[in-house]
């Protein structure tokens, strides 16, 4: 009897499934499988991180999924490289199958188990299941890869066809699931050396079930998405970016769902899918950007290194409210709104003159929904280093960004309560409100709240400076977004 092994890494859902799709039709015998990558684990810094309780619950409810098709999963808490091989050995299986991950460390990783499996006699292929078009599928008309979205979106949206979205069904073939050994269970998040983290307070709830939940909701406002997805203090985005990255939704379900609702709101939304597509295709055939400029030659920049300065940032202590509420956001729920990725982004590199890479990293770290691809091009963009980035000489205000993106201040108050009794004319500039009303609002700049740590103006100045390095700035026509 043939069999095969399916290895679940970010795709963690039973329905339209690329690689379980083709072990069940090709396979008389399939087993599932995740490992708790220790590659990965060991170097998180903090015991309680989200997204390994993301990934907990995701498991525990796939495992419960299959199950009840009369199969399972297998779970390993090791080093991948080492456990699969391993596993797909012990079970006697054919080959392994996997979809495809497009991140340097996952594709070494991936190259170094299909060695071992080669070795042992046993085959390994892997799909595409994560994006709509990856690697070469999209190329400029002459043969090389876009570096500019909208060409690339142009020809994404050309190649488009119902081939590209079709789904992968499962319910044909599941009968060929098979249960896993006597005794495996998933462990516990203890076992795994993790502590529970807010995730329930935060109302985040893992798994395929939560993640259609919202896309349902989703399409109920996609209508009126382009109208209000800049607005952090309403409910104008989807909230699928978390269930996206570790694949309890599926990528052509939701832009199928996009192309056919029609529509600016959801034209607007298949555009971002887009993007996530283009900055996938970026990493592919650019691999050096996960630690260096896309633009090599704006690794002539020279940032500064203040690592008080960084702290402010990362504390939400800056003094500019849009800013400071925006990073309390993502240090206590893991979330960011878009727009305010991008007002941060630019704040850390624009106004602090600290380099992009450090705000990667804490982005990395912190994001439940954190994905290199998407993570690298959103910080390159801001720092104007990427491909298709903003202009260098184009620096947000975050006065301005406030003042446009949250009127009445009541995103900033939900983060920053010492801000609860500054009036809305003042709310985005505190500083500027007259003594005497800073403490009859209870909020005196400098002891309630901080002041401004850099002037706008003048630290608009050095970035100009900063980037003439690279292009002569004195010669551009300069602009505030």
């Amino acid at each position: 009897m043939s069999s095969a092994l399916v290895w679940f890494r970010r795709d963690l859902r039973d329905f339209d499934h690329a690689a379980l799709y083709h072990a069940l039709k090709n396979y008389q015998q399939v087993f599932c499988a995740f490992v708790f990558d220790a590659d990965i684990l060991d170097a998180l810094p903090r015991r309680g991180d989200r997204r390994v309780e993301f990934i907990h619950g995701c498991v525990a409810e796939l495992d419960s999924a299959l199950r009840a098709r009369g199969g399972g999963l297998i779970v390993r808490h090791a080093r991948a490289r080492d456990a699969i091989p391993t596993l797909a050995q012990g079970l006697g299986v054919d080959a392994v199958l996997a979809n495809r991950d497009y991140e340097p460390a996952a594709q070494a990783r991936d190259s170094d188990v299909a060695e071992r499996l080669r070795l042992l006699g046993i085959g390994f292929a892997d799909f595409k299941d994560q994006v709509i078009f990856e690697k070469a599928e999209i190329l400029t008309q002459g043969g090389g890869p876009f570096s500019v979205f909208t060409p690339y979106k142009r020809a994404w949206l050309k190649t488009l066809t119902d081939f590209h979205l079709k789904s992968y069904p499962v319910d044909k073939y599941a009968s060929r699931l098979a249960p896993p050994p006597e005794g495996e269970r998933v462990p516990d998040l203890a076992t795994l050396g993790f502590d529970p983290t807010n995730l329930a307070e935060l109302g985040i709830t893992p798994g395929m079930m939560a993640g259609r939940r919202l896309f349902e909701d989703f399409l109920k406002r996609i209508g009126r998405y382009k109208a209000r997805r800049d607005f952090p203090a309403v409910k104008g985005v989807s909230y699928l970016s978390v269930h996206l990255r570790f694949g309890t939704v599926s990528i052509r379900e939701l832009a199928r769902a996009a192309r056919d609702a029609g529509g600016e709101g959801a034209d607007t939304w298949l555009s971002e899918l887009v993007w996530r597509d283009f900055y996938f295709q970026i990493l592919w055939h650019h691999p050096r950007v996960a630690g260096a400029s896309f633009r090599p030659e704006y690794d002539r920049v020279a940032w500064d290194r203040d690592p008080a300065l960084f702290a402010a940032w990362c504390e939400g202590c800056t003094g500019y409210p849009i800013v400071d509420a925006a990073m309390r956001q993502i240090n206590h729920s893991g979330y960011m709104h878009n727009r305010l990725r991008m007002i941060v982004a630019s704040f850390l590199t624009k106004d602090l003159g600290i380099d992009w890479r450090e705000g990667e990293a804490y982005f990395a770290e912190h994001l439940n929904d954190f994905d290199l691809a998407a993570n690298n091009g959103g910080w390159q963009w801001a720092a104007s280093t990427g491909c298709d980035a903003q202009p260098y000489f184009r620096i947000f205000n975050p006065v301005t960004q406030s003042e446009r993106f949250d009127p009445d201040g009541t995103f900033i108050r939900r983060y920053l309560p010492e801000l609860a009794k500054v009036p809305d004319k003042y709310i985005h500039a505190p500083w500027t409100l007259p003594p005497i009303d800073q403490k009859l609002a209870g909020c005196v700049i400098g002891t309630d709240y901080p002041a401004p740590v850099v002037d706008h103006a003048k630290a608009r100045e050095r970035t100009l400076a900063r980037f003439a390095v690279v292009k002569g700035a004195a010669a551009e026509s300069a602009g505030e977004a």
